[in-house]
């Protein structure tokens, strides 16, 4: 009987220390550690975003490219030089044309001296992003913070879908991540600010067998054809920095540049989304934020786990670390009852690039 209390007390002391740690994302977890903590980020992101409008995709292919591998730690922002192996994730080749790593440092060093220690680097990311997006005319949106930044940067760990994918091919990724259909889908929709180059869709132009408008077929080939270093293409023709519907639109027209972006209209699975969200901009809109607010909360590391940078750059020095916690299933923190307002390469989110 005493030996079946005792493992009683032990499960429960488990489960308390998980809640403790599931429920440490809050939105406006700085507001008394850092107060101007989001204001920096968010004036660092415009003065970015005002001479750079491409910076929206950047970041947005910067988040993606973090919380999917090995969650939402800030392990992309890591250099080679600073690992024991002296490799990193951004020596995996679907990172090595990722970029934005000079305004993150910008934002990180105006936090460290109003904040020394307090705010990760993974929060970082999150908030510029978020910020970024709000500028390009997308969603406002508020985001939970409170993640700590990774212990690891590992380039063999990097597993990215790539362009060329079917549906249900890209749709593995995302499912073993804890994302559905629909989010893979409205996460496609970054696609809508950003490029890829003429080397990743030769698949779509070497020959015409239908699956592109043929205007856009015949342009794309003229464009790819010239005699410079890999020509870069906008996946949306239309509103290239603007984050709207328009991608939706032009894929249902046959005008998607990537094959998994025209095959998002085709697919009977995803087909419905896609109508949907061509027609009702605030659908996607509202469905495009709740995304990335899901993808922020993947895998994340939070409470003692992990640790608060100085530099996003390099791991803490000689300091004690705590094991990491082992992969899990994201999760939904509770919405605040008020929450504060606001004010108002190649491949990107997961093949956009800025």
């Amino acid at each position: 009987m005493e030996k079946k209390i005792i493992q009683l007390l032990f499960i429960c002391c488990i489960f308390h220390e998980l809640i403790i740690v599931s429920s440490a994302l809050q939105v406006g977890f700085y507001a008394k550690k850092c107060r101007a903590a989001e204001s920096i980020v968010q004036q660092e992101v415009q003065r970015s975003f005002s001479t750079d409008r491409s910076i929206t995709a950047a970041l947005l292919r910067m988040y993606f490219h973090d919380c999917f591998v090995r969650g939402c730690d800030a392990s992309i922002l890591i250099d080679s030089k600073n690992t024991g192996n002296k490799q990193s994730e951004k020596d995996a080749g679907p990172n090595q044309s990722v970029r934005g790593y000079e305004l993150i440092d910008r934002i990180k060093s105006r936090l460290e001296s109003a904040c020394p220690t307090t705010v990760s680097c993974a929060d970082i990311i999150a908030l510029a992003t978020r910020d970024s997006v709000a500028l390009a005319g997308g969603p406002m949106y508020n985001i939970p913070t409170g993640r700590r930044d990774g212990l690891v940067s590992n380039p063999a760990e990097v597993n990215l879908p790539g362009p060329s994918l079917t549906v249900q091919e890209a749709l593995k990724f995302f499912t073993n991540k804890g994302f559905s259909l629909n989010d893979m889908v409205t996460l496609l929709g970054a696609h809508t600010v950003g490029i890829t180059h003429c080397s990743l869709i030769q698949d779509r132009i070497s020959r015409f067998d239908g699956s592109m408008d043929p205007n856009l077929f015949t342009r794309l080939s003229t464009t790819c054809a010239a005699r410079n270093n890999d020509p870069s293409v906008f996946l949306d023709q239309s509103t290239s920095f603007i984050v709207d519907n328009e991608f939706y639109k032009q894929i249902r027209l046959k005008k998607g540049i990537l094959k998994i972006d025209q095959e998002l209209a085709s697919d009977r699975s995803s087909s419905g989304i896609v109508n949907n969200f061509s027609i009702n901009p605030k659908a996607f809109q509202q469905a495009f934020a709740n995304a990335l607010i899901k993808l922020g909360n993947t895998q994340v590391l939070e409470g003692r786990f992990g640790e608060i940078r100085k530099n996003c750059k390099a791991f803490n020095p000689q300091q004690k670390k705590r094991q990491l916690l082992p992969p899990r299933k994201s999760f939904r923190p509770k919405k605040p009852k008020n929450p504060p307002p606001r004010k108002g390469s190649k491949f990107s989110i997961p093949f956009l690039a800025p």
